[in-house]
């Protein structure tokens, strides 16, 4: 596996040794139990996968390589590199500045950009129209492209079904960086069309059928699909693809209903000219992250802390998961643990922060769940680790108990 060279401060000496220990012990990812890191009144379960992954280490390479090498320049982000406000916090201090808000509102005006400047693309990609402004002002793409080579992916996939006159059914949030992106790729080959959840798949799917009159569906897609769509012919023949920080058991689910659908309306016989197999196009890392969450959440625990960037997708579907099974908390940083009584989490729901007193239980040995989304450094997760740890008087001593562990095989 590709070694990434990224800030040594987003490392740290128990959480990233924890990983490697793993990978070192397990490099076929057969085994998905999580680690216990058993400190005696307190017991931490970390799961076999979770935090940065593939996309977002290459994307930091490139950026901090792009500062080291570039120290007279000026350099923009198109927006936020990743979703986690700690890594964006400390690129802007490093000053880099962001050309377009995550939700695409200009901050910075493309008139005060130069061929002269860098330009670095996140890493969820972004439009063919935004590509070709970067091109018209004669900006360098290619080279400071941080775009995930799985998001690409999908986009490759989405050009080759559309060349066979597939139309696209994109498995995402419509408003979110990545999706805008997949969107624009997949339209200049086929007739694209974004569904959210299994809800909006199923009216697309009575849609399909003749149940929905098709004309209502400009009305239950409106600013979910491509101009000129008429789904009396695009939704003959269909495709799925996802934003890749989706559920990809949902991605899996939308796959199978459409899949029914066609067979329901043209029979099997006729399934491979009207349904596309895309399982390939799955991002591993989101399926092994979400996997190993649901192995995690087979061991009993008191409560579980889910790490990361409030608008960060993908870890929004772990918080969603292990809230299924137990009390979840789902910060930003250590410092939202504001003591051994009150923590301040995001709630999905309200998309506000609230304030919970009490979340420790009083008993004799806690258990924890411990775990963070993919845009989520080792650093931020380990000084959740001790935090928590620091208000168990009895605990073991981390670094002892860790040791253990690396030195047992």
């Amino acid at each position: 596996m590709r070694k990434f060279n990224i800030p040594i401060y987003y490392k740290s000496s128990i959480i990233t040794r924890l990983k490697e220990y793993r990978n070192l012990i397990d490099p076929k990812k057969n085994d998905l139990s999580p680690i216990e890191l058993d400190l005696g009144s307190v017991k931490f379960l970390i799961p076999r996968h979770f935090g940065f992954c593939y996309g977002v280490q290459n994307a930091i390479e490139i950026s901090y390589r792009t500062l080291e090498e570039n120290p007279d320049k000026r350099i923009f982000l198109l927006s936020e590199i990743i979703h986690n406000p700690i890594v964006n916090e400390d690129l802007q201090f490093r000053g880099i500045n962001f050309i377009l808000k995550p939700t695409g509102e200009q901050i910075i005006p493309w008139e005060e950009i130069s061929k002269d400047d860098i330009v670095l693309i996140p890493a969820f990609g972004t439009t063919v129209e935004i590509e070709n402004k970067l091109k018209e002002l004669g900006l360098q793409v290619e080279k400071y492209d941080t775009t995930c080579p799985f998001v690409e992916k999908v986009w490759n996939r989405s050009a080759v079904l559309g060349e066979k006159g597939y139309t696209i059914i994109i498995h995402g949030k419509y408003k979110h960086e990545e999706t805008r992106a997949t969107f624009s790729h997949s339209v200049q080959k086929a007739p694209s069309v974004i569904v959210l959840n299994m809800e909006e798949a199923k009216l697309l799917g009575e849609i399909i059928l003749g149940n929905i009159p098709s004309e209502k569906f400009y009305e239950l897609f409106k600013d979910k699909h491509s101009e000129g769509f008429n789904p009396e012919i695009h939704l003959e023949r269909v495709g799925i693809v996802n934003q890749t920080t989706m559920l990809a058991s949902e991605t899996e689910e939308i796959a199978n209903y459409f899949k029914s659908i066609m067979i329901q309306k043209y029979g099997e016989e006729n399934l491979k000219y009207h349904f596309a197999d895309t399982s390939d196009t799955l991002c591993y890392a989101t399926y092994d992250n979400q996997e190993a969450t649901l192995e995690l959440l087979k061991y009993p625990a008191d409560f579980a802390i889910v790490v990361g960037g409030y608008n960060s997708s993908n870890t929004s579907h772990i918080v969603e998961l292990c809230q299924e099974k137990l009390k979840t908390f789902f910060i930003s940083s250590e410092e939202k643990i504001l003591s051994k009584e009150k923590i301040l989490h995001f709630d999905l729901k309200t998309k506000k922060e609230v304030l919970t007193s009490n979340y420790i239980p009083s008993k004799e040995k806690v258990t924890i769940h411990l775990t963070s989304g993919a845009s989520c450094p080792d650093s931020v997760v380990e000084g959740v680790l001790r935090k928590i740890h620091s208000f168990f008087e009895n605990a073991y001593d981390i670094e002892e108990i860790a040791e253990r562990i690396f030195q047992s095989n």
